[in-house]
């Protein structure tokens, strides 16, 4: 017998699991609300009815390269003694050696693991970074009442791809000018508005800190930081070598910080350029 390979296109794959989590959370939810009736008849109706947040506040973290955005709030939290969730989807993610005693932390994988716990979640707050709610797998639960989004860059909010954040109730904004292209997108979408809400860049307290640890150098060389975004339309995808060969030549230190997620979606890039750079004294 001739065994055939089969491909699947991501955005059927997206629609395949989508079809097959919709059903398991509508039996989910069915059964959920037949145990509740269950305990309301043979208790005379005097069993009190659960409201179904199982957590009144629920964080949810791609990985530990978001945990400088999510620290200052967890130090908040464990402040003022108030229980939160912490969900994370990196085994290693500096949540687990914290010490914290009102944040309770777990693992819950990555991809359609992580989707599948976080579709069937029972909270009232649910905070993230993570674009696309209701868009592909990542779906709202019938038990949250509120899923908010916070944006971790000091950038333009209308650079998330389309529909990226349009379904959150809230956006934590990391300055006030970042209300008016949201409120502009709710109007031509015909979207209901959101919660905006200022905030501030959580993780510049994390690197004010760092600074102040930092010993001063005493001959401090003209520094150039090059520190873009990801994805194909970003600085070191696009430009790479081109960008960076110029910078190298003048002799000045040059600082290449990636963005976290290139690591993961730009891989091949940045493992390029570490090669070609690697005997360059003035590149870090």
């Amino acid at each position: 017998m001739t065994l055939y390979p089969l491909y699947i296109d991501p955005g059927t794959g997206s629609m395949l699991f989508s079809i097959l989590l919709g059903a398991a959370a509508t039996l989910y939810f069915l059964a959920r609300a037949v145990i509740i009736k269950a305990k309301v008849l043979f208790t005379g109706g005097r069993a009190a009815v659960n409201t179904g947040l199982s957590h009144p506040y629920v964080i949810y973290s791609e990985g530990k390269q978001y945990w400088n955005v999510f620290k200052p709030v967890l130090d908040e939290f464990e402040k003022r003694e108030i229980n939160l969730l912490y969900l994370t989807s990196h085994e290693d993610d500096p949540v687990f050696s914290h010490g914290y005693h009102f944040i309770q932390s777990e693992f819950i994988g990555e991809g359609n693991r992580a989707f599948a716990r976080l579709n069937l979640l029972s909270a009232g707050v649910v905070l993230m970074t993570t674009p696309g709610l209701d868009v592909y797998q990542l779906k709202r639960s019938k038990t949250v009442r509120h899923y908010a989004h916070i944006l971790h860059a000091p950038s333009d909010a209308a650079m998330y791809r389309m529909f990226g954040i349009d379904y959150f109730d809230s956006i934590l904004l990391t300055g006030d000018y970042q209300a008016k292209d949201i409120q502009a997108l709710e109007k031509l979408r015909g979207l209901p508005e959101k919660q905006l809400v200022t905030v501030g860049c959580t993780y510049l307290d994390v690197y004010a800190e760092r600074i102040r640890q930092i010993p001063r150098e005493e001959n401090h060389p003209f520094t150039v930081l090059v520190s873009p975004s990801w994805g194909p339309s970003a600085l070191l995808s696009k430009y790479g070598n081109k960008l960076l060969d110029p910078l190298v030549k003048t002799g000045w230190r040059i600082i290449v910080r990636p963005h976290p997620q290139s690591k993961k979606s730009e891989a091949q890039v940045l493992d390029s350029l570490t090669e070609k750079y690697k005997s360059s004294a003035n590149v870090q």
